[in-house]
């Protein structure tokens, strides 16, 4: 074999040589690419398509009830693949629960005070925004038997009056309200959320509570309200947040704009909330 022969040889063994470690450096990098794709996805929540998947847990103040179930079950219909879940309860109760690690993604609280508890010891991902207001209102037994007109009429001998507890939001602004009034009276009970005093109610077990217009909305034939001008001057402020520690942030921040969206705010303003 000539020495040009020989040189071609080798020439073409390095340019297979050549050819073959740039197929396995594409193969390598496309593997990394579609990896770092995927990690993407997962951390955002977001399928193929972008679709939304995963799970967001939703600690909502008890007057919510009603309304963020009817917004979880819409969200999870447009949103296949996911699922809210919710707890519900009195705010103070839930802050306690989220600054001592109880697991939750989204904070809806009755009043900026409550909020400030998780604020405060936890911050949260990004600033507490007020979504809705509510107003208070006086619920009594269907057909108002005792005549309750205002609430100076609360502090009549004989009437059993339950109120939330003053930690309470519904309870503070209650206690606003009465302040205001020059109203003194001694409940029968002090409930931890306004769903257990409206449930004193129904129940019969005391004549009269001062919840919130949403919840005397909700109760439907088995209360009737009465409303006073002092409430006025007690309208709380619902702020919601994203929390810090969120396990599915991109599900949380979608479930976040829902409840401010024109659709959300028309569910919420249609069980009796006031716009923010």
């Amino acid at each position: 074999m000539t020495r040009s022969a020989r040189r071609t040889r080798r020439i073409r063994r390095t340019l297979r040589a050549a050819g073959a470690g740039t197929a396995v450096l594409l193969a390598v990098s496309a593997c990394s690419s579609s990896g770092s794709d995927a990690d993407a996805d997962s951390a955002t929540g977001a399928g193929e398509s972008g679709k939304l998947s995963g799970t967001v847990t939703v600690f909502a103040a008890a007057s919510l009830k009603e309304s963020f179930t009817k917004l979880g079950a819409r969200f999870e219909k447009a949103h296949p693949g996911t699922e809210v879940t919710f707890n519900f309860g009195g705010s103070d109760t839930l802050a306690a629960g989220i600054t001592g690690g109880a697991p939750a993604d989204v904070f809806a609280a009755a009043s900026p005070k409550t909020m400030a508890i998780v604020t405060d010891a936890k911050g949260t991902a990004g600033a507490p925004v007020t979504f809705v207001r509510n107003q208070l209102e006086i619920a009594t037994l269907p057909g108002n038997p005792d005549k309750v007109s205002s609430l100076k009429d609360l502090g009549r001998s004989g009437l059993k009056v339950v109120l939330c507890d003053r930690t309470v939001p519904c309870g503070a602004a209650a206690q606003k309200a009465l302040d205001a009034s020059g109203v003194k009276l001694t409940p029968v009970s002090y409930e931890q959320d306004v769903k257990s005093a409206l449930t004193k109610v129904e129940l019969k077990e005391a004549d009269a509570a001062v919840v919130y217009k949403t919840d005397v909305k909700a109760a439907g034939d088995k209360v009737e309200g009465v409303e006073f001008p002092e409430s006025a001057d007690a309208v709380n402020d619902y702020p919601i947040a994203l929390l810090k520690d969120a396990q599915d942030t991109a599900v949380a921040k979608a479930f976040i704009a829902l409840v401010r969206s024109a659709d959300g705010q028309r569910v919420l303003t249609s069980a009796g909330f006031l716009a923010p």
